[in-house]
């Protein structure tokens, strides 16, 4: 009985994953990180900041709180974006979730960790108060620990589409050997001594006797040597 065995192994194995899976949690992630780190520094000029007394100049606090919270941000989802490796992904994913969970705790931490504080919201009203405070901090940080939770979600599951996906990539990478592999043997392998050039068939320099006309031949012979 014969069994046939299948090479399902593919380079990469369980941690090769499509491109698209953290892709869409990704650009998310990287446009709330941007806001995030460049909102303290554009909302002044909009009357939509805090600390109006500062403007748009840098600070300790800014950096801690919004700068660097948005940067991990930024790399998280460009790791997701990007990645084809299911541990890069899941690395990008879980810095995702740190710098939304930091945006929400980091103005609570700042006075225990003496990091400076933000100041207060600039606002006429207590609903635009509150809608300073959920876009630059704990609005923002929720949205970005969501995404990254659903990006951790979708690539630490390894579904049919992955599999077939690297299987495909496999194929494609064993053909492309297979063909290489056939190049390099046609130019290291040389024609056949038939076909190499200058070489010709032999050709008999007399004709051959025929049991039809017997004497042709040896009247040949005579007249060829008398010359």
């Amino acid at each position: 009985m014969t069994h046939v065995v299948s090479n399902e192994r593919t380079d990469g194995g369980r941690l090769h994953i499509a491109r698209s899976r953290g892709a869409a949690s990704g650009f998310l992630v990287i446009l709330l990180g941007l806001w995030g780190a460049l909102v303290p520094f554009a909302g002044p000029a909009f009357n939509f900041a805090y600390d109006p007394d500062q403007g748009s100049a840098w600070s300790a606090a800014r950096g801690w709180l919004e700068v660097l919270p948005g940067a991990v941000a930024v790399i998280g989802g460009l790791l997701l974006l990007l990645s084809q490796n299911r541990a890069t992904a899941m690395f990008g994913g879980w810095l995702s979730v740190v710098a939304g969970a930091w945006f929400v705790i980091g103005r609570v931490m700042a006075t225990t960790l003496t990091i400076g504080e933000i100041g207060r919201p600039v606002a006429e009203t207590d609903v635009k108060a509150a809608w300073l405070e959920l876009t630059y901090f704990y609005g923002l940080g929720a949205l970005i620990v969501f995404s990254g939770a659903i990006a951790l979600g979708r690539v630490s599951v390894r579904s049919v589409r992955d599999v077939g996906h690297a299987r495909r990539a496999a194929t494609a990478r064993h053909d492309e050997v297979d063909d290489d592999s056939t190049r390099v043997a046609e130019t290291t392998t040389g024609p056949a001594p038939s076909q190499v050039a200058g070489d010709r068939p032999a050709v008999e320099e007399h004709p051959k006797r025929s049991w039809r006309n017997p004497l042709r031949r040896r009247d040949h012979d005579t007249t060829t040597i008398a010359r």
